[in-house]
């Protein structure tokens, strides 16, 4: 079994760059796949390798002293989730294009996924808001939740601006860690929602939690597993190399998908 982590810090990094090359050789030299983004906003973390030597990373990161309190995500697959190892560096770890957003700053209220589960166990009258991006909703979404239709986060603001949603009513947004919420919850704030609220840690942190409940299908990963159910076991979903787009089972059935080559979303967009 591999072990997959993901995590995320938002703080002041104004070494960001100096960073970089003595993380990729502490990954590097114990073999750990997968990708970390530093910004002067912070650090994403998107990780796999065997557990112990994922073990030795989180007790690594954590002795600087900014990230001794980051919150790592922990997932098994059998394969490693990714083919290589990259640190980039980024204007942003999760990419917005509004620099005046600081999440370590302002952001939105946390709400447990156990309260969370309880509230749409009541049918707490809330608006469920799936802040991520169209490709990632069709494969899966909580029941009743509406989205923006948006093709990328950078589209996010512009969406609650032209939104006709309450600004009265609560408010809980979900992403699939939890990290676009930071930023989402600022934006919603700032353009006058009264009432915004972040589920810990996304999606994932629901499933491990609550299991797949109140969820409908899968959820979309940015990684070679492409998407798990609600037991956070991999599915059989793909992405077509084609055009990256992510395909069910039923889609991977269309005459129109031959791997490499085309998919039903190909088809659709040389139209």
């Amino acid at each position: 079994m591999w072990t997959n982590i993901s995590a995320y810090k938002f703080t002041e990094m104004a070494d960001f760059e100096q960073l970089r090359a003595p993380l990729k050789e502490f990954c590097d030299n114990l073999n750990i796949k997968g990708t970390i983004l530093l910004s002067p906003e912070g650090i994403n973390i998107f990780l796999s390798a065997e557990r112990d030597r994922i073990d030795a990373f989180v007790d690594h990161i954590r002795k600087d002293e900014r990230f001794e309190d980051i919150w790592v995500k922990y997932s098994e697959s059998d394969e490693c989730a990714f083919r290589k190892m990259n640190v980039r560096l980024k204007k942003e770890i999760i990419s917005m294009g509004d620099l005046s957003v600081k999440p370590h700053e302002f952001t939105g209220a946390i709400i447990d996924p156990l309260e969370f589960k309880t509230w749409l166990d009541q049918a707490k009258d809330v608006t469920i808001l799936d802040t991520r991006n169209d490709y990632e909703i069709r494969l899966g979404t909580f029941e009743n939740s509406v989205d923006f239709d948006i093709r990328s986060f950078r589209q996010f603001p512009e969406a609650v601006a032209n939104c006709d949603l309450p600004k009265d009513k609560p408010v809980v947004m979900f992403c699939t860690g939890g990290i676009r919420c930071e930023k989402a919850s600022a934006v919603m704030l700032n353009q006058g929602f009264q009432e915004v609220y972040q589920v810990q840690g996304g999606i994932l942190n629901y499933f491990e939690q609550n299991g797949g409940a109140h969820w409908d299908g899968e959820c979309f990963v940015f990684d070679r597993r492409v998407g798990v159910d609600g037991n956070l076991q991999e599915t059989k979903s793909e992405v077509c190399w084609a055009c990256r787009e992510p395909l069910s089972v039923e889609e991977q059935k269309s005459l129109h998908f031959v791997q490499g080559v085309s998919c039903p979303y190909c088809i659709e967009g040389k139209k």
